[in-house]
């Protein structure tokens, strides 16, 4: 659809609250899935990834913070249990997955936190690269429109011309059979008529 666009996007939205492109049903208006380009479609899908992998954080976070609460009430419940060896067993058992809990929700606590940025550099790039293809449109129907534009004039004026000639045409034929029929009378152009009408 022409040369790629040269202005650099970047420095204009880099400060710019934008919205999750792949969220946003605005976005989608100007990105049907068969206008899609392959570098727009590869974007949209690190984009979706990362919201995926934000809400499976925050879901595997809050289930690990629930089975950790369930160890904990099994650590209160058991310290009525009279059988020593037993209730220490159990109580180390519940530790350790505590802890390994404790780990794991660390874990995904510092990889949910680096998720808003990586969304919002993917979310940057993919509008980078909307923006390109929506310019690249725009040139496109703008040298479209121009050449319609001029197009719609020639032909205008073709179509005034024609209009005048027809007139001038129509205006002859009449006077021609005007004096024809003053000439040779009615009858006789009728059967001239006739002949040509079978003729054509």
């Amino acid at each position: 659809m022409g040369k790629r666009n040269k202005i650099d996007f970047y420095p204009v939205i880099q400060n710019k609250k934008i919205p999750i492109l792949t969220l946003d049903s605005r976005w989608h208006e100007l990105f049907p899935e068969d206008q899609k380009t392959g570098r727009i479609k590869e974007l949209e899908n690190k984009v979706n990834k990362l919201l995926q992998t934000q809400g499976k954080l925050v879901n595997d976070i809050e289930d690990m913070k629930k089975l950790k609460k369930t160890f904990l009430e099994d650590i209160i419940d058991n310290m009525d249990n009279k059988d020593e060896n037993s209730k220490e067993n159990r109580m180390d058992k519940n530790r350790r997955y505590i802890d390994k809990l404790n780990e794991k929700i660390n874990e995904a606590s510092n990889e949910l936190l680096e998720i808003p940025d990586k969304i919002k550099q993917a979310n940057e790039e993919l509008l980078i690269e909307s923006l390109k293809v929506c310019y690249e449109r725009i040139n496109h129907y703008r040298k479209e429109i121009g050449r319609l534009s001029d197009w719609i004039a020639k032909t205008r004026e073709e179509l005034k011309k024609n209009i005048l000639l027809r007139h001038d045409m129509e205006t002859a034929t009449k006077l021609i059979y005007s004096n024809l029929h003053d000439i040779l009378g009615a009858e006789t152009i009728n059967l001239f008529d006739s002949i040509q009408e079978k003729s054509e």
